[in-house]
């Protein structure tokens, strides 16, 4: 299989398919009961690195999520063993927010100790999560409030700072006010599925921003078939920019990798159809 292509994000080298951890951890999107299966079906962090061992096989070296996940920690570890390949994580910490926080800031402390902890289990890219983010953007003055005291500590910790946000704004705030950071994030899939504007104005922002895009729920929490969902993804951002995604096995990890270099390489997928008695009729008779 063709290793899949690259990206740089502020010099670090990352894979442009990015592994998604909401179907590892029990984020679905869905309902309750959804959540409750995702987190039985991966209470054994093996079972995680079953599907991270496929990634990794294949390129797709970068993950992200909160990198105080123990379960996920020990996972990207035991797939880094299996198969010599270094994860590159991208992790989304919380910073406390209140009524108070458009005046005073952050908790500098606070803050200090978190970045500190990410910085010592290896985060390489750190975002602060759109909790933080959303809840510091102002309308008015067209910044994101005290934003760049946090992208400034973080970078004194040696990681990469960026955006984490479900906000269209955050991106044009972000590169009108020169916030020091080096990748953002972006809801983006063809149903428009959890994105506060219509999906073509979210489009034009991610190609007109000045730095790479990190786009995530392409299958609208798997509301959207992997078929259609990645050619609309893949097709529509540019070449700089990052897609991840979240995957509950090993095949549908390989089938999403394939599906995706199809795409970029603009070929015919090697995968076999999902089949039920009713698709009989509309199958080619071999002669």
């Amino acid at each position: 299989m063709t290793a899949f292509p690259r990206t740089n994000v502020g010099g670090l080298s990352v894979s442009r398919m990015v592994i998604g951890s909401n179907w590892f951890l029990g984020y679905s999107h869905t309902t309750k009961a959804k959540d409750r299966y995702i987190k039985e079906t991966f209470s054994d962090y093996k079972k995680i690195a079953d599907v991270l061992e496929v990634f990794f096989r294949a390129g797709v070296d970068t993950l992200i999520f909160e990198i105080t996940q123990q379960t996920m920690l020990n996972a990207v570890k035991e797939a880094e063993d299996r198969t010599g390949v270094k994860g590159i994580i991208i992790s989304t910490p919380t910073f406390e927010t209140n009524a108070e926080t458009p005046e005073k800031g952050i908790d500098k402390a606070h803050a200090e100790a978190i970045l500190d902890r990410q910085a010592e289990l290896g985060a390489s890219i750190c975002l602060p999560h759109m909790c933080t983010t959303d809840n510091l953007v102002d309308r008015c003055t067209r910044k994101i409030r005290h934003m760049d005291e946090l992208c400034k500590m973080i970078r004194e910790r040696g990681m990469i700072p960026g955006l984490s946000t479900h906000m269209p704004e955050s991106i044009v705030f972000a590169d009108e006010s020169g916030l020091d950071v080096e990748t953002y994030i972006s809801i983006y899939n063809a149903m428009g599925f959890l994105m506060q504007v219509e999906v073509d104005w979210v489009a034009e922002i991610i190609r007109n921003a000045k730095k790479p895009v990190l786009t995530i729920k392409p299958l609208a929490s798997g509301q959207l078939r992997p078929y259609q969902g990645l050619h609309f993804v893949w097709n529509t951002i540019r070449d700089i920019d990052m897609v991840a995604i979240g995957t509950m096995s090993p095949y549908e990890a390989a089938e999403d990798i394939e599906i995706s270099l199809s795409i970029l390489e603009r070929r015919r997928a090697e995968i076999e159809l999902q089949e039920t008695r009713s698709k009989a009729s509309v199958k080619t008779k071999k002669n």
